[in-house]
This record gives C-alpha cells, sequence and structure tokens, in this order.
C-alpha cells in the first residue's frame, strides 16, 4: 500500500464528474477522503467508494468550519460548474471558495491544490503555456481567475501551499457530454473547427494528486498531448461507436436561440446548458502546449491523445447508469 504523504484529505465536488474519480483515485491509494456533500441525496453515488462524507455548503461559511478541521490536503473542484453568467456562478466559484481557503487556513491546512479551468484565457490559435496571459471571455472564466487571485492572496499571507491547474475539456464516462453521447447524438453548438485542449479524467485527477504529492505549487495550465478540433474529436467517438450522430449547430443560430431562452432560464433555479456563454466556450480556440506541467511533475499522460482516451471513455460507458450533476433534480 503507497506511503500517504498527504495526511487527512479534504476533496470538495466529489459527487461531480473529476471530484468523483479524485475520490476513486485516493481510495486505491488506500486513502480515506472526506468528501464534502452540499445535497445529501446526491451522497449516494458515493456508495463504492471508501470515503468520510461530511455535510457543508461553500455558501455556508459556519459550515466549512467543521469540514476542514483536522484536514492537511485540501482538493477543492466543488461550485457550480456550468458556463452561465458571472453573477450566477460567482457566488460559489468566487465567495465559496474564498470561504474555503480561508476556514482551511484557520484550520491549519498545509496544502490546497485547486481545479481551475482553462477558460480564465482568450481566443487564440498559439499553444497556450505558463507564461500565456489570461484574459478570460466569459462569465465563468472571469470568476475562475477571481478566484484564483483570492486563493494566491490567503496562500502568500499564510505560507499555505497552494497549487492551481488550469484544466481543459476533460473527458469520461460520467461527463455530461458522454451522457449524450451514450443517447446516440450530440448538437454542437458551432462549425467544430475550433483547436481545443482536451484529457481524459483518470489523467485529470492523476495531475491533481501529482502536484500534491510532490508539493509542487504555481499555477499552470495542462492538457493530453495533442489538441484536437470538435469535429475530429466527434470523428473519432463515431468510429468507435457507429450508431453515434453529431449535428452542428451555426454558431450566430445558438448564440440567437440561447439569448432568447435567457429570460425563461432565469425563472429556474436549476443551471442550464442553454447559455450564450456555453456557446461562446465551446467555440474558443484554447490549445495547451505539449507537456506543461507534466514534465515539471515527472509523468506522462496516461491516455495522450483522444485516440486512445476516447475509447477508453466508451467502453467505461457499457451498462453504465450516471446522472450527471447538472441534470440531478433531486434535493
Amino acid at each position: 500500500m503507497p506511503m500517504n504523504n498527504l495526511g487527512t484529505v479534504l476533496v470538495t465536488g466529489a459527487t461531480g464528474f473529476i471530484g468523483y474519480e479524485l475520490a476513486r483515485q485516493l481510495g486505491d491509494r488506500g486513502i480515506k477522503p472526506r468528501l464534502l456533500v452540499r445535497r445529501p441525496l446526491r451522497a449516494a453515488i458515493l456508495g463504492s467508494l471508501t470515503a468520510e462524507l461530511i455535510q457543508g455548503d461553500l455558501e455556508s461559511a459556519t459550515s466549512l468550519q467543521r469540514v476542514v478541521a483536522g484536514v492537511d490536503t485540501v482538493f477543492h473542484l466543488g461550485a457550480r460548474a456550468i458556463f452561465e453568467e458571472y453573477h450566477l456562478v460567482r457566488p460559489t466559484i468566487v465567495d465559496g471558495t474564498a470561504a474555503l481557503i480561508k476556514a482551511a487556513a484557520a484550520g491549519g491546512v498545509q496544502r490546497f491544490v485547486y481545479s481551475s479551468s482553462l477558460l480564465v484565457y482568450p481566443d487564440q490559435r498559439e499553444s497556450i503555456d505558463e507564461g500565456t496571459p489570461a484574459r478570460p471571455r466569459v462569465g465563468y472564466g472571469e470568476a475562475k481567475l477571481e478566484a484564483e487571485a483570492v486563493l494566491s492572496q490567503v496562500a502568500e499571507q499564510t505560507g499555505m501551499k497552494l497549487a492551481i491547474v488550469r484544466l481543459p475539456h476533460v473527458y469520461g464516462a460520467r461527463d455530461l457530454m458522454f451522457n449524450q453521447i451514450r443517447q446516440g447524438r450530440v448538437a454542437f453548438p458551432g462549425d467544430g473547427k475550433n483547436l481545443f485542449a482536451h484529457m481524459h479524467v483518470e489523467d485529470a485527477a492523476r495531475v491533481l494528486l501529482a502536484v500534491a504529492d510532490r508539493g509542487w505549487t504555481g499555477v499552470s495550465p495542462v492538457a493530453d498531448d495533442v489538441p484536437m478540433d470538435w469535429n475530429l474529436f466527434f470523428a473519432v467517438i463515431k468510429e468507435h461507436y457507429p450508431r453515434f450522430r453529431y449535428f452542428g449547430v451555426p454558431k450566430w443560430a445558438a448564440l440567437i436561440g440561447t439569448h432568447a431562452m435567457t429570460p425563461y432560464r432565469r425563472l429556474s433555479r436549476y443551471p442550464s446548458l442553454y447559455t450564450p456563454d456555453a456557446v461562446l466556450s465551446w467555440n474558443l480556440n484554447i490549445p495547451v502546449k505539449k507537456g506543461v506541467l507534466w514534465n515539471k511533475l515527472g509523468l506522462k499522460p496516461t491516455y495522450p491523445t483522444v485516440y486512445q482516451g476516447i475509447p477508453a471513455a466508451l467502453d467505461d460507458s457499457i451498462a453504465f447508469r450516471w446522472i450527471h450533476p447538472i441534470e440531478d433534480r433531486m434535493g
């Protein structure tokens, strides 16, 4: 059994896509993580994990004091993870993150690993690396960048080890997109020609674990070895899953449609996939230079390209049941 040099571990967002995989990998290493659960009814999906479940909410600073008590390492992935307007995502991404790291600092947490996003970058065809300036084009990216600033300030003041990892499009069997793929069809808002960085969820979790293990601190993007446009991404899926159908919706039409839906969407308390910011996000060019962060960690992706990662995700999708948190209306 591998030695645990992370101490007591807290994972936020474990009932979500990447957080679940991270919690699973921690369990494989013999670590019993503490998992923050906001909606108790979703905790049922964690039943196969060896973990300590604890009730809390990023929007309740008081609850977080109990959540971080006795914790040495925090992996923070919890938030309203959808491409909506800034004012909708800010309460959990910015305010919730600020409340969590302040509680963590007061509780003596030593390491804090934050799952950020490539959406902090502008649209560009040049490969992104550690020196690429962040200039977000959408509210989700703006909120992530603001959260990074809060984290950096608290870490500098307290001496806490902070790692900020800007993740690309992460895919896998529990991905919201793969839920649509299992149904046999995806409607994409654009021509699919923009260059995007991708990474299999197993590798995303491996990177987050590795930065904590190695004590790496800083801010960095990360992705697999080869960015690919969406047309090629979907072509690889169809090659292995012939019943799959991909429909492109013109970007202009998707923007008009999502703008028209906005007044009705705002009447709902649930997150929505159909927003103008989502259309803009999926149409950005955000490629990442090969080896960024991986080389510093002395690692290579298990799935270096979507040619290896997509078949693995499809294998994991066989006889698979999962409700993505965005589609879960219980609790």
